[in-house]
């Protein structure tokens, strides 16, 4: 229990750190090309609208924290 409590917390600082340093990950929908590539042709991506990027779930949660703690403390 305690080496699977161990893993679970350095997994979690780990993402922090990754989120930290690299904040955009390549966008999933389209695989980092910006294009969705079908059977009716290439179109710009929905999703990262040609961007190729998104922005990691943890740093979308560590900005809405910071943006409410801000918003709070005015």
């Amino acid at each position: 229990m305690l080496i699977a409590m161990t893993a679970a917390a350095l997994g979690l600082l780990a993402y922090a750190a990754l989120c930290m340093l690299q904040p955009f990950a390549r966008c999933r929908k389209c695989g980092g090309d910006g294009e969705k590539h079908g059977w009716l042709g290439t179109r710009t991506c929905s999703r990262c609208h040609g961007d190729r990027y998104r922005l990691r779930v943890g740093r979308r949660l560590h900005n809405a924290w910071r943006r409410t703690y801000r918003d709070g403390t005015r």
